[in-house]
This record gives structure tokens, sequence and C-alpha cells, in this order.
């Protein structure tokens, strides 16, 4: 398990596979900080993978990131743990909402071994 900080998050690599994102809070995420993250999965996980978002803290999207934010195509599987249901109403808002070119594999959780636990059932399929 490796730890990456970002100026606005923190990215766990849980496995060659899969990544823990946990943004800081009160974070805005942009545009340049999406494509960040972006690039840093395509550079140090193994397509294809998956992303396990922990929103411990409370963050916001402005319309940019809301649009381009998990649109690549070697994402096999999303979880998010929600502690607050804001959290949960925003994700659903961004996965079902926002026009996408491939609809998300995710799913909502509120315990995070659940969560992970899936996400690594959901890989054993592609590996």
């Amino acid at each position: 398990m490796k730890l990456y900080e970002l100026p606005f998050a923190r990215i766990i690599l849980l496995s060659d596979s899969i990544a823990e994102v946990i943004v800081n809070e009160g974070v805005e995420l942009n545009l340049t900080m999406v494509k960040q993250l972006h690039e840093f999965f395509l550079a140090h996980l193994h397509s294809p993978f998956s992303l396990l978002i922990n929103k411990i803290n409370a963050y916001s999207y402005d319309f940019e990131a809301q649009i381009n934010i998990g649109n690549l195509s070697e994402i096999h599987a999303i979880a998010v743990i929600v502690y607050k249901i804001a959290s949960q109403l925003n994700t659903e808002y961004l996965a079902n909402t926002i026009p996408r070119a491939d609809k998300w594999n995710l799913r909502i959780y509120s315990d995070r071994d659940v969560a992970l636990n899936w996400l690594q059932l959901e890989q054993a399929q592609v590996s």
C-alpha cells in the first residue's frame, strides 16, 4: 500500500489495479484537478482499474469537473463510500444525470470494507 499526496487529495494504492481517493476538505474540484487525477491513475494503475472514492471530507465540483470526472475507459468499477445523505445524493446525481459516453459501473456504500470487497470481486472478473 502506497500513499501519494496531491495538492488537493490523497491517493492510496491498495493494489496494482485499485486506488482509494480521498479529496481534501473544502476543495472545489476543477478540470485541471480532474486531469491530474486521471493522469495519476493512468501512470500508477494497471488497466482496467477500479476506484474507491472515500467521501469522508466535504468537497464540491465545478461544472467542467462534473462533466469530465471519471471519463476514462480504463476505469472498470467505482465504489463510493458515503457518510452523509448529501454525499450520496451528489454521487447519484453525478452518476445518473450528467451525460457520459460510458455508464459508470458504480455502487454506493456506507461501509469501507464492503465497498472494497465489491471492488476486489469486480477486479477479479477482468484480471
